[in-house]
């Protein structure tokens, strides 16, 4: 089984190069997806969660972590060893299963160890007032907000210069879907 590990920068167009690739029969693991399950559904990460953050809603836990480095890497410490468990368990089911190709889709992919499980990283990137312009409409954060999401996360020239491929974020909807097909099948053909 092939494994892509998407990552870019929030705002870019992950989640657009995922529902592509989805459409292209990728199986896709959307590790915000899997640590939101994480936080809903494990009952010692919501009690430890509970306990030092006094909540466990998501727009409360992000207002927090977010406006505190510390904070956030206490609530990672707490779910990325569960969703790198939970993500490594998902794509051995899918390889026993005999599916063909699969991706990791994860902002913080070349932080993680499961960067290893890949066979070629992908980055969407995009200029950042797109991304400013992207999360002002589809998530209604301020300015202020979309600078200190983005400043929690590694400089999108770190994640290019890891890529096996860049898609650009900013280009037309049909660009990008050509990218994508382009990249995925040279990986198959690989």
């Amino acid at each position: 089984m092939k494994v892509i590990g998407l990552t870019g920068n929030i705002g870019c167009g992950k989640s657009t190069v995922a529902g592509m690739l989805r459409d292209l029969g990728v199986a896709v693991i959307d590790l915000d997806a899997v640590a939101r399950q994480i936080r809903n559904n494990d009952a010692e990460a919501r009690r430890r969660i509970e306990a030092r953050f006094g909540t466990i809603e998501a727009g409360e836990l992000a207002r927090v972590a977010f406006a505190d480095v510390a904070a956030l890497r206490e609530l990672e410490a707490i779910l990325h060893p569960l969703v790198r468990n939970e993500t490594r368990a998902r794509l051995a089911e899918l390889e026993a299963g005999g599916v063909e190709s699969a991706c990791i889709e994860a902002i913080k992919l070349l932080e993680s160890p499961l960067h290893d499980a890949c066979d070629q990283t992908w980055v969407v990137r995009c200029e950042e007032a797109d991304a400013m312009a992207r999360l002002a409409a589809s998530r209604a954060m301020t300015a202020e907000d979309a600078r200190r999401r983005l400043s929690n996360q590694s400089p999108q020239e770190e994640k290019v210069a890891a890529a096996d491929v860049v898609i650009d974020g900013s280009a037309t909807l049909t660009e990008m879907q050509r990218q994508v097909e382009a990249a995925y099948a040279a990986l198959m053909d690989a």
